[in-house]
């Protein structure tokens, strides 16, 4: 079946207005107009965010939705897609994110709005514990984008996480995937996302 509903996942102090948000939005609007695009921005608790994107994909057709997610995104795409039961893309995806984050409690600034501050909270490390979908079965197919030269993750970490994935691990690149519209085709197999209008 052809994905009909598409969410798109930010990683941690990042936005829709991400480089990959805004391609992958722009690919769908451009190839699959047919597809529903969905990217929040996601609020810095993790009990919060997830509760967020329940509440918004709360009427979308399980069996024709899909997810993809960056970084923490990918965590998090990992949470939805088992709860979900749908295929999801996972680009330089978070392993381990409350051993991780938890160096970075306190404030913090926004990448794409410097300006914008926020605050993560102790409590959060715990609220990304419980999310935590290690060592169960994914909802659904999984592609992961892996690239080795990742300077934020350990690429080893990200391939051991997703045995089951369909694994493309990139010689080189790096944690925001420059390279990602290259990959935007592969995606848009992998997913089947819906052509036309509709």
């Amino acid at each position: 079946m052809s994905t009909t509903h598409l969410l798109y996942l930010h990683g941690f102090r990042s936005s829709p207005q991400s480089a990959k948000a805004r391609m992958m939005a722009d690919h769908v609007a451009r190839h699959h107009p047919g597809v529903r695009f969905w990217s929040p921005q996601l609020p810095p608790s993790p009990r919060a965010a997830m509760a967020l994107v329940a509440q918004g994909i709360a009427d979308w057709p399980r069996p024709s939705m899909a997810v993809v997610g960056s970084s923490l995104g990918g965590f998090y795409a990992s949470w939805v897609a088992r709860h979900a039961g749908c295929p999801s893309v996972l680009l330089n995806p978070a392993v381990d994110p409350a051993r991780d984050l938890a160096l970075h409690i306190g404030e913090q600034t926004a990448w794409h709005n410097p300006q914008e501050r926020f605050f993560f909270l102790p409590e959060y490390v715990d609220e990304l514990q419980a999310l935590d979908q290690r060592g169960l079965a994914p909802g659904g197919p999984e592609l992961a984008i892996i690239a080795k030269g990742d300077e934020v993750l350990d690429w080893r970490e990200m391939v051991a996480r997703y045995p089951q994935a369909e694994v493309h691990l990139l010689e080189g690149g790096d944690h925001g995937l420059s390279d990602f519209s290259t990959h935007l085709p592969t995606i848009a197999r992998f997913l089947r996302l819906a052509s036309g209008t509709g």
